[in-house]
Formats: structure tokens, C-alpha cells, sequence
């Protein structure tokens, strides 16, 4: 049998790779811009200024979101007991995206601090709506997987429709703006823009962390769990408002991304086992590593054209997660 590697080495890692890629994400560009050339033209206004407040801002953006989305997938994973479990899949994104087409079609006049916040409000509150509907739907089918899936793709047709429905309404820019939004990008990022998904992202992602051991409690069974300490109840509603938040603001910033949370807890499973407390921070570093490699050959391969981020997710995360469950053996638990 093929021994697993240690989880503090694997963190370890990929604590080096993602110091790596966001070295060499910082140097490529339409502009070649390295840190040699800024070393050399240490007073070039031009040069500090792509650097400092276009790409550093996308790059750290891509690691901050990237995680939040493989997060939010290993503990729908877990809460679900289900290896297809992903916010794609589920109809959870685009519960968010219909919410967040809703604000911007038909706008609300709110105080500026509110204003700020309203697009990742309504995505945290179409997710959440979704994510509740999915977990009445897994209690009262006890987790039947083709359940699972039909239901994902109902709520999907159902929340695309309403969008169909909004694009239609609205004008020549809102149509262009969201549509450039479903397909996942992170061109708009700025550094107040990075401050808001961190300051919600990062303790979301710590309170996540928290419920590690609880979380695989629960991989034992309701009863089992309650019987060993756990508010089975609270605990899941907890799980699922912070899913919902890292979904949210991740939706709401870069749109709509699919596969960095099914692929890489997946992936993350098969090498370290179902153990939450390293799955976790193993899936949010190889989120924001799959999710930085993706937006930096988005804006590079087509240059100085750039390609949906979201686009590039699909072309790399759907055949390598076709791949992996074809050479699955083991339990998905392990």
C-alpha cells in the first residue's frame, strides 16, 4: 500500500510552492515587468506603479479567493459526506451569481459603507438560500448521491434562467458587465477591494479551521457524534453560514469560478486522507496555488488580451478531476 506523505511536511510544501508561484506571478505580465527591472529603475513612477497597484493587488486577490473556494469545498465534502460536493455543481455559485445579477440590474440607493459591501451581501445571501435548500434536500433523501446531483442541476437551471431573464432587462453595460462577471475574473482587483475579501475571507476561513475536529466527528454519523459531544445542529448551521460567506465573497469579487473546490479537497484527500485538520489548510494553500497558476495564464497566454480566469478553471480542473476519479481506488475518506 502506498504510504501518504506527513501533513506538516505537505503544508510545508505547499507553503514553498505557493511563495513560489506568487514570486513568478508577480513578474509576468503583458508588461514585462521583473523585479530586476524595478531593482534597476528604482524611481520609475510608471514601472512601481503597474506593479504596486495592478498586479501585486490581482496576485495576492487570486491566493485570498483561491482558498476561500477550496475551503468552502472541503467542508461541503465533509458536511455532505459527498466527493462531488462543490459550489458549482450544487447550484450554490449561481444562487450567489442571481443574487448579485439582482443588484446589478436593479440597484439600491444605500449608504456608501453599506454600498461597498452590497454586491458580496446579496452573494452570501443567495448562497446561504442554497446551501439551505441542499441540506434539507441530503437530510430528507439521507445523502443519496443522484438526489444530490439532480438537485444541483435544478437549482442551476432555475437560478440561470432568472439570470437569462435579468440579461434580457438590462442595458447594453449591466449586460456586459455581468457577463463578463459569470465567467470569473479578477481584473477589477485594487487594494480596497483585496482589504474587503481579506477582512471577511481570512476569519471565515479561521472559524473554519476551528470546527476541524468537529467536522470529522460528524464524518461518523449524526448519532455517533452527538454521543461524543457534538451539537450536531449548530455545528452544520455554523458550517454552512461559513461556507456560505467564503462562497460569497469570492462570487461576488471574481464571479463566478468553478472546480478550484471540487478539485483540489479531492485531490488533497486522496494524498492526506480525510483527517479536517490538515485537509483543510492543505486545501486552502492548493486553492490559491491552482487559482493563482489559472489567473496568471489568463493574463498572459492571449496577452495583451486576457482570458476569463473562470474559463481557464474549466479547461485545467475539469480533465484533471476526470482523471482522478478515474484512477481512484481507494475510499474517498480514506
Amino acid at each position: 500500500m502506498r504510504s501518504r506523505p506527513s501533513p506538516p511536511l505537505a503544508i510545508a510544501g505547499l507553503l514553498v510552492l505557493l511563495t513560489l508561484l506568487v514570486l513568478v506571478a508577480a513578474n509576468m505580465g503583458a508588461l514585462t515587468l521583473s523585479f530586476l527591472t524595478l531593482w534597476r529603475e528604482p524611481f520609475s513612477e510608471r514601472s512601481w506603479h503597474i506593479w504596486l497597484h495592478i498586479r501585486l493587488p490581482r496576485v495576492l486577490l487570486a491566493v485570498v479567493i483561491g482558498c476561500a473556494l477550496a475551503v468552502s469545498g472541503a467542508v461541503m465534502q465533509g458536511l455532505f459526506r459527498n466527493p462531488l460536493a462543490d459550489p458549482s455543481l450544487l447550484g450554490i455559485s449561481s444562487g450567489g451569481a442571481l443574487f448579485v445579477a439582482l443588484i446589478i440590474v436593479m440597484p439600491l440607493a444605500l449608504p456608501t459603507v453599506i454600498g461597498l459591501y452590497s454586491q458580496m451581501l446579496a452573494a452570501f445571501i443567495g448562497s446561504l438560500l442554497v446551501l439551505l435548500l441542499i441540506y434539507a434536500i441530503i437530510r430528507s433523501e439521507r445523502g443519496n448521491l443522484s438526489r444530490l446531483l439532480l438537485a444541483g442541476i435544478a437549482i442551476n437551471a432555475l437560478c440561470m434562467a432568472a439570470i437569462g431573464v435579468l440579461s434580457y432587462v438590462s442595458s447594453d453595460q449591466q449586460l456586459r458587465q455581468f457577463s463578463l462577471w459569470m465567467m470569473g475574473s479578477l481584473s477589477q482587483s485594487q487594494w480596497p477591494m483585496l482589504i474587503i475579501a481579506v477582512s471577511l475571507i481570512l476569519p471565515a476561513a479561521l472559524l473554519t479551521l476551528r470546527q476541524a475536529r468537529r467536522l470529522n466527528l460528524l464524518q461518523l454519523g449524526d448519532e455517533e457524534a452527538h454521543y461524543l459531544g457534538v451539537d450536531v445542529q449548530r455545528t452544520k448551521l455554523q458550517l454552512l453560514l461559513l461556507s456560505a460567506l467564503l462562497i460569497g465573497v469570492a462570487v461576488a469579487i471574481s464571479g463566478v469560478i468553478g472546480f478550484v473546490g471540487l478539485v483540489v479537497p479531492h485531490l488533497v484527500r486522496m494524498r492526506l486522507g480525510g483527517d479536517h485538520r490538515w485537509l483543510l489548510p492543505c486545501s486552502a494553500l492548493g486553492g490559491a496555488c491552482l487559482l493563482l497558476v489559472s489567473d496568471t495564464l489568463a493574463r498572459t497566454l492571449v496577452a495583451p488580451a486576457e482570458m476569463p480566469v473562470g474559463l481557464m478553471t474549466s479547461l485545467i480542473g475539469g480533465p484533471y478531476f476526470l482523471w482522478l476519479v478515474m484512477r481512484q481506488r481507494e475510499p474517498i475518506n480514506g
